[in-house]
């Protein structure tokens, strides 16, 4: 049996070259980042190495672990947060969850916006972490919750994390996701690298980075084919704080939650007006939850739709790319935060015909 040094030697963990895991921390916020960067090697195309870097290994199994720490900590430091002040955010989920993380380790009070179309168990997993969830309705999309954020925010006092506009998103992702890639491919070829946008943050922040260090990385941003806002080459209207004024008028529903909110985040517009994106390319919503399920099913790899998303993107990307590229693909969250979603509703809950049969081959311990 081989030992841990043996395991090591044999280069089990791949091209993750970042900071080994094995010590001790001093409270959770501190596992935070380092994700893993794992080859994708039965659904990649096989002119190209493609390789994912796996955010759901977050503490709190997303990308916007980073987001929700890097807010809170910036406002500490600034100021703008008084020790157990309640802070307030409009949020898909991922992000309420991450800062109800943060707030529960730090002792703040959070109180959370979030429309009623996305998914149940991201409002359960909040107010398990300690979260007030205030639902507002999905005819007001992504824009009535932030509004609604806001008015709470400014009758009570309390701190609005305002995720879409802060400068402590970007920088974070700066200060770590980017240099992170950048360690890990450190020596190795890397020629694309695809995402999709929330708030865009990771590719404002990291993507600014990596194109700094490795201009010719060629950058590629997925939107959905029914929400393609920056595709339609239409601005967003803001208000003076740079939220937005109204809901952009490319957006149309669509099932890829935490991707392209009903406006463009200003977050998102400071990467475009700084060139860091290349190519900006649509999926639809079918492709994201296909290749969700072919990511889980054949690589083992538990990412939600968004993840399949970008990963659908990326072959697309991957069609184009001259054989022997090396492609990196963002996966922000896991599956688990989709289990109420179209990702799940061909998945059976009780057995199968051929899992029935496979039961009968033998005599016991049979269902009735």
């Amino acid at each position: 049996m081989l030992g841990m040094g043996a395991m090591m030697t044999r280069g089990v963990r791949g091209i993750h070259t970042s900071a080994a895991s094995f010590q001790l921390y001093d409270g959770i916020l501190d596992t935070i980042g380092r994700t893993p960067i794992v080859r994708v090697n039965n659904v990649a195309p096989k002119h190209v190495t493609m390789y994912a870097k796996c955010e759901f290994f977050n503490p709190c199994s997303s990308v916007k672990d980073r987001l929700a720490f890097a807010i809170v900590d910036h406002a500490e430091k600034t100021g703008a947060l008084k020790p157990g002040q309640p802070i307030v955010e409009a949020t898909s989920g991922n992000t309420g969850i991450a800062l109800a993380m943060v707030c529960a380790q730090k002792g703040y009070p959070l109180y959370i916006t979030m429309a009623e179309s996305f998914s149940i168990e991201r409002r359960r997993v909040m107010r398990s972490l300690g979260a007030k969830v205030i639902l507002t309705p999905a005819s007001e999309r992504g824009t009535g919750m932030v509004k609604k954020a806001q008015e709470l925010a400014e009758k009570n006092g309390w701190f609005l994390a305002r995720q879409f506009e802060s400068e402590a998103n970007a920088a974070f992702h700066a200060q770590t996701t980017g240099p992170e890639i950048l360690s890990d491919f450190a020596g190795k070829n890397l020629d694309y690298f695809v995402l999709g946008y929330g708030t865009g943050g990771t590719f404002t922040g990291a993507g600014r980075v990596i194109k700094e260090a490795r201009p010719s990385v060629h950058i590629a941003l997925a939107e959905p084919s029914n929400a393609a806002l920056i595709s339609s080459g239409v601005s967003q209207e803001r208000s003076g704080d740079n939220s937005p004024a109204v809901t952009h008028p490319a957006w149309s529903p669509h099932p890829i939650q935490g991707w392209t909110p009903d406006f463009i985040p200003h977050v998102a517009q400071e990467g475009l007006d700084k060139n860091v994106v290349d190519q900006v390319l649509t999926v639809t919503g079918d492709e994201s939850v296909a290749m969700a399920r072919r990511l889980m099913a054949e690589e083992g790899i538990f990412t939600g739709i968004s993840g399949g998303g970008s990963f659908a993107a990326a072959c697309k990307v991957a069609d184009t790319a001259p054989p022997g590229s090396t492609v990196l693909v963002m996966l922000p969250d896991t599956a688990e935060r989709y289990l109420s979603t179209p990702l799940y509703q061909d998945i059976p809950e009780y057995m199968t015909e051929e899992e029935i049969q496979v039961s009968a081959s033998t005599p016991n311990y049979q269902m009735s």
